[in-house]
């Protein structure tokens, strides 16, 4: 299975709609967004392609009907974060890095809830990384461009995708 991984989309329809085009072109089956959404037009933007999409809260997504519109039409959510089976795959989601111990590792740094996978956002910069047996990554960020990435379920592999031109 793809996914279709985005972040702190910030209101930029334009880049949002153009990355969607690729989730579509990679035939992505779910979309995972690590959160600052800040419009409800960002999120009508994403359901208006018809895939399926997981996603948390961001810093920046404080307006009371963009978290209405999130617990609605959202695939699953959580406002600070997210755990959830997809493609065989354990897969968790908090929007700032700093979360991630607090939610998905022990007081040893180890991994407390055996996520295969964890997305984030908020810093705006792509990353990857390991640590123990889980994967870390950021895609970057829609309002710095065409910014996202693909995860594939079967390999556990993340390919980059940055500022890609029609």
């Amino acid at each position: 299975m793809r996914i279709m991984v985005i972040s702190d989309s910030h209101g930029h329809i334009a880049n949002l709609k153009h990355v969607m085009g690729f989730a579509k072109k990679y035939g992505a089956s779910a979309v995972i967004h690590a959160g600052d959404w800040n419009t409800i037009e960002s999120i009508e933007t994403v359901l208006s392609f018809g895939i399926p999409f997981y996603t948390v809260l961001g810093n920046a997504d404080i307006r009371s009907e963009v978290i209405q519109e999130l617990k609605v039409k959202s695939q699953k959510f959580s406002e600070d974060f997210l755990e959830f089976e997809l493609g065989g795959r354990k897969i968790g989601i908090a929007h700032k890095p700093s979360n991630n111990k607090k939610y998905f590792f022990n007081v040893h740094g180890l991994p407390d809830k055996n996520p295969d996978i964890i997305f984030n956002g908020h810093l705006h910069s792509k990353y990857e990384s390991v640590r123990g047996d889980v994967k870390i990554v950021r895609p970057g960020a829609i309002i710095n461009g065409n910014n996202f990435a693909i995860y594939d379920t079967k390999t556990n592999r993340v390919e980059f995708v940055e500022d890609v031109q029609i």
